[in-house]
């Protein structure tokens, strides 16, 4: 990325597990990177697939201006003149999360056909979505079976999309864009298509592909390398280095540049 372009970033959208984590962890210079981009006055948004009870926690606690959670159900983001969380759900989601049994098909589906994948742990805090566990607290499942996962989400007529450690499905038409496109609007009063050539996102697996297909500087960490061939879109720059590593890297060439 030309130290111009990268001076230029006023925005940082970025992914959280395996992005801006490391072997499941946040550690202490990844979380400092997204303390030095807000110091900097660079605004900092978290677009992940974790739940919402997460997301209300990060929204609270972290130095960033909003989140987007559960691959863009919603969008978090505190006001701390008002002392106040804004919730903002998706339209379509409301009538979905009325239909607690509409998973029910599908998880006897992949407990039946997909030995060995779980439920994800993290499923009692989500609002809209199903994550199917394939690494992260069971052992690695293999490649044809993590995509026999997302086809069972898909005939059962859900959206599917496969994260480093989950495949997540949900009901209804949205993605990570689609919500990052209104967090940005409300919370950061900017058009992301205006405001394109100012946007860093940073991502590492092909739930983030709609991100990197529509951000010109769209960056990936290095472990992003290990799906090459099975995303619909590439980010535009790769660090040197994997997970929390290498956005702590992404987050210096973009601080040293200004």
């Amino acid at each position: 990325m030309p130290k111009e372009v990268a001076a230029a970033v006023k925005v940082v959208f970025c992914d959280i597990d395996d992005t801006i984590t490391t072997d499941g962890r946040l550690t202490g210079p990844a979380y400092q990177a997204l303390e030095d981009l807000d110091k900097a006055g660079i605004a900092v948004a978290p677009i992940t697939g974790r739940p919402a009870g997460w997301c209300d926690m990060i929204a609270r606690f972290w130095p960033v201006k909003g989140v987007v959670g559960e691959n863009g159900a919603f969008y978090y983001a505190y006001d701390w003149s008002r002392r106040r969380m804004r919730r903002n759900l998706h339209p379509v989601v409301a009538e979905h999360v009325a239909r607690p049994d509409r998973f029910e098909r599908i998880k006897s589906r992949v407990a039946a056909e997909v030995p060995g994948a779980a439920i994800s742990a993290d499923q009692p805090f989500r609002l809209a979505d199903l994550a199917i566990d394939f690494c992260e607290d069971v052992a690695a499942l293999s490649d044809d079976d993590v995509s026999h996962i997302a086809e069972i989400f898909r005939e059962e007529g859900a959206v599917a999309k496969v994260s480093s450690i989950h495949v997540n499905g949900w009901f209804g038409a949205y993605d990570k864009l689609t919500t990052s496109r209104r967090l940005a609007s409300d919370i950061l009063g900017i058009d992301i298509d205006e405001a394109n050539e100012r946007i860093v996102f940073v991502g590492d697996s092909p739930n983030d592909a709609p991100m990197f297909g529509f951000f010109e500087n769209s960056c990936g960490v290095a472990n992003v390398r290990a799906f090459d061939g099975r995303m619909e879109a590439n980010p535009s720059w790769i660090a040197d280095r994997e997970g929390g590593s290498g956005f702590r890297q992404i987050a210096d060439h973009i601080l040293s540049s200004r």
